[in-house]
């Protein structure tokens, strides 16, 4: 053999026997590398301890005086607001806090929880108005999931029951309201209160109450959305035929605007019953919602919207964490139902929304804000109620948003 060829087949046998190393050497390389870090992820322990404090602060609040009997809405002109159990946001304060539970997993939020929930044992048969899934499923449900406390799937299905009776089969969907002005009035708030019916057929086995939820869906799909999948607040019908007869607002800028929280609404409502049924047309509507909020030209930078997407001051406008909480919670959900591309766009609006959340321009320091855990959310601004101020819900959605975002991660 010829130097030449001696030097060619010695190279060639010391790549041979280097080859392995070099894939060991890559694969140990690959696997040591550091895995990037996820910042909202990492910031929520320090949530938590927010939380707590001001769920501590709270407590100390409710267990004092009058307000044993009653429960926390918002804190305004810097006085804390208490409602009766038949506040429609009377439920919110106790799912708050079996979500801090869930959180943390300390069993004095499991304690206090309860004591919350148990407040609203009065309204389990109230009949008066569409709330009942805001008021008993955000508070006895989870405390049914997290800790199967007796006696808190009785008081479901009482309200589930109570709920039915404000159907009416020829309108084809649930009464929100009782009002003299309009004959049948129904609110896209009102999608809200399906997963309670849902729940109730798979708890009873009674198929009516999921029949009532299909039906108050496909009804509300057929009325309350526009060309651009844009929601009206409230659609009334004539309670004799099932027409509707007026599409109007009642906390929006104006009849054909883009209330911000009736499209979160509706965002998270049609999200859920695409869970609870996997009909295709459910999960079509959440992705049109979807987009005309990814997609809004008024939504701001930070990506916590303006009160109402039409709102005639705009940028001089109050903005909503409410409205941005329950949308974060419901792309979250959503982003895993759909193609990985889109479904990366829905969790990276809810990530923004939550990091804004949780910055100091909305989330409260510890002992101020009334001891609630969000700032600048809005009521109802047509009639100056509740207009940049902390509310029940927007917490209750944004600590929600917070764990299903963390179990989404941690691919829990």
């Amino acid at each position: 053999m010829n130097p030449s060829s001696f030097l060619a087949a010695s190279a060639l046998a010391l790549l041979v026997a280097l080859a392995p190393l070099s894939a060991v050497a890559a694969a140990t390389e690959h696997a040591t590398a550091p895995v990037p870090k996820d910042e909202l992820l990492e910031k929520i322990p320090g949530i938590v301890q927010v939380v707590s404090a001001q769920c501590e602060g709270m407590l100390a609040r409710l267990n004092a005086g009058e307000a044993a009997a009653k429960l926390p809405r918002s804190f305004v002109n810097g006085k804390l607001v208490l409602v009766e159990p038949k506040d429609w946001t009377s439920g919110f304060f106790g799912g708050s806090l079996w979500y801090l539970y869930e959180l943390t997993g300390d069993e004095k939020w499991k304690v206090a929880a309860d004591q919350c929930t148990r407040r609203l044992d009065s309204v389990r048969h109230y009949t008066g108005n569409h709330d009942t899934g805001f008021r008993l499923y955000c508070s006895y449900g989870n405390g049914l999931r997290l800790a199967k406390v007796p006696g808190y799937k009785e008081a479901l299905l009482d309200g589930a029951q109570a709920l039915s009776t404000r159907f009416n089969p020829q309108v084809g969907a649930i009464k929100s309201w009782d009002r003299k002005d309009w004959s049948y009035p129904v609110i896209v708030d009102n999608m809200m209160n399906l997963e309670l019916m849902c729940w109730a057929t798979k708890a009873s086995g009674d198929p009516k109450f999921k029949e009532i939820a299909l039906s108050h869906a496909n009804k509300t799909l057929a009325n309350h959305f526009r060309p651009d999948s844009s929601s009206y607040h409230v659609v009334t019908y004539n309670p004799d035929t099932g027409a509707p007869e007026l599409k109007k607002t009642w906390q929006g800028a104006a009849d054909d605007s883009a209330w911000a929280r009736g499209q979160a609404w509706g965002l998270y409502g049609y999200t859920m019953m695409y869970r609870e049924t996997k009909d295709p047309a459910y999960l079509e509507q959440a992705k049109k919602i979807a987009a005309f909020i990814l997609h809004h030209p008024r939504l701001p930078g930070d990506k916590i919207p303006y009160w109402d997407y039409d709102a005639p001051g705009i940028p001089n406008e109050e903005r909503d964490a409410s409205a941005g909480a329950v949308t974060a919670s419901a792309l979250i959900e959503l982003s895993g139902m759909v193609e990985p591309k889109l479904g990366g766009e829905y969790l990276g609006l809810a990530r923004r929304q939550l990091l804004s959340l949780s910055s100091p321009a909305y989330l409260a320091n510890p002992g101020e804000n009334g001891n609630f855990l969000l700032m600048h959310s809005v009521g109802s601004k047509p009639h100056q109620g509740e207009v940049d101020v902390p509310l029940n819900y927007a917490d209750y959605y944004f600590l929600e948003a917070l764990l299903r975002y963390r179990a989404k991660i941690e691919g829990k």
